[in-house]
């Protein structure tokens, strides 16, 4: 086995790894040996010197040493195989792809054991979204090994760099930019090489799938609604109108897009392009609101900031909700955690003086696995209220 660096941890931050977390903070390390660089492959050892995990080295922040491994492991392409095998075989194993869907999310960073990676998958592309400098170091590894999973028949492979100035992207195998995939029969047009994420909110399909059921009949505002998912599902499942509204007009027109090709009625959807908190003050009474703002704080320093604008969205929802009316509410933000997004819209609730039930609490659906010793992988947060 290759030499690699040894970081070694304070005897009282040991019990984190042995309880399995893939976080190791820069206050548990000891003094780091010098010539390290970002995204270096380390061994994280016991004071003493004992291996516990092997992981990638990133330092500058709170997040020292993300593991990929505890053990003493050669992170070679045997490695990347094996993993990306053992997240193929259980997404097989629950479904993914299907005859009515065929775009999944194959690797979710920590809950598949590779913090910093996600790879979905679009039909027969591969989107691979990098969020470290150690996982875009390994890309080749990860590509040659999402290829060799499905036997070569991948027409592209994408990689973008989330650690890079604005994201970059580039092919690591063909040059398409985007395709049509199919979401529990129904049709979607994914840009992977520019749009928000990898090109989808993969996430959502279980809450899109919910939201379909109840829009029979109701009159629905899909507010921040990127390329017009929820609105596809409402107006295929009998809603009576809908009214998208997204600040972006490139998303706005793949929303259009996704509404030609389910050959969705013209005169039963309304497309605006323009800020979903202006149009709610002005905005008609509705029997369905769909709130799936883009995250409001990416750092905890802006949590308190992020919890106050969840109050002052719902409460605007709220206000246009007509009685018997339902919200769907959701909080992607990470640093915000469900009890602290719940508090926000139970505030606003308070606020608006009507009576709220809570009729079904929401998050992603299975494909994207959460590690049980990893909870703050469980980062999409939605309630379903009804309004008396």
């Amino acid at each position: 086995m290759a030499h690699l660096p040894v970081l070694r941890i304070r005897r009282e931050k040991e019990a984190s790894i042995q309880r399995r977390h893939r976080w190791v903070f820069s206050g548990a390390l000891l003094p780091v040996p010098e010539g390290l660089a970002d995204g270096d492959t380390v061994h994280v050892a016991t004071e003493r010197g004992a291996i516990l995990a092997t992981g990638h080295y990133h330092p500058g922040g709170s997040i020292a040493v993300r593991i990929l491994d505890f053990s003493e492991t050669l992170i070679d392409s045997f490695f990347w195989s094996e993993r990306i095998r053992q997240s193929a075989e259980l997404r097989l194993a629950i479904g993914f792809p299907s005859k009515t869907t065929d775009c999944y999310r194959l690797i979710n960073a920590e809950g598949d054991g590779l913090p910093g990676l996600i790879v979905d998958m679009y039909g027969s592309v591969a989107v691979i979204q990098t969020h470290t400098t150690g996982m875009a170091r390994c890309v080749s590894d990860v590509a040659a090994a999402v290829d060799a999973q499905f036997k070569g028949k991948l027409t592209a492979i994408v990689h973008r760099d989330a650690t890079a100035t604005g994201q970059a992207t580039r092919h690591l195998k063909g040059d398409s930019a985007e395709g049509t995939v199919h979401e529990n029969g129904l049709v979607f047009h994914i840009n992977w090489a520019e749009g928000q994420k990898t090109g989808f909110f993969l996430d959502q399909r279980d809450n899109r799938a919910l939201l379909g059921s109840m829009s029979e009949g109701r009159d629905v505002l899909n507010a921040f609604c990127y390329t017009g998912g929820f609105s596809v599902y409402a107006l295929a499942n009998g809603a009576e109108r809908v009214t998208s509204i997204d600040i972006s007009e490139r998303a706005m027109g793949m929303a259009r897009r996704n509404h030609v090709a389910n050959k969705l009625p013209n005169d039963r959807h309304e497309l605006l392009c323009g800020d979903v908190f202006d149009h709610l003050a002005d905005a008609k009474d509705h029997d369905l609101i769909i709130l799936d703002p883009p995250a409001f704080a990416k750092h905890i320093k802006m949590r308190h900031n992020a919890v106050m604008a969840y109050k002052r969205l719902n409460l605007a929802a709220l206000e246009k909700l007509r009685p018997g009316g339902l919200l769907f509410t959701f909080s992607c933000t990470q640093v915000v955690d469900r009890q602290q997004f719940e508090g926000a819209v139970l505030a606003a609730a308070i606020e608006s003086g009507r009576e709220v039930r809570v009729l079904q609490r929401m998050g992603h659906g299975p494909d994207h696995a959460v590690s049980i010793y990893h909870p703050e992988g469980d980062y999409l947060k939605g309630l379903v209220l009804h309004l008396a």
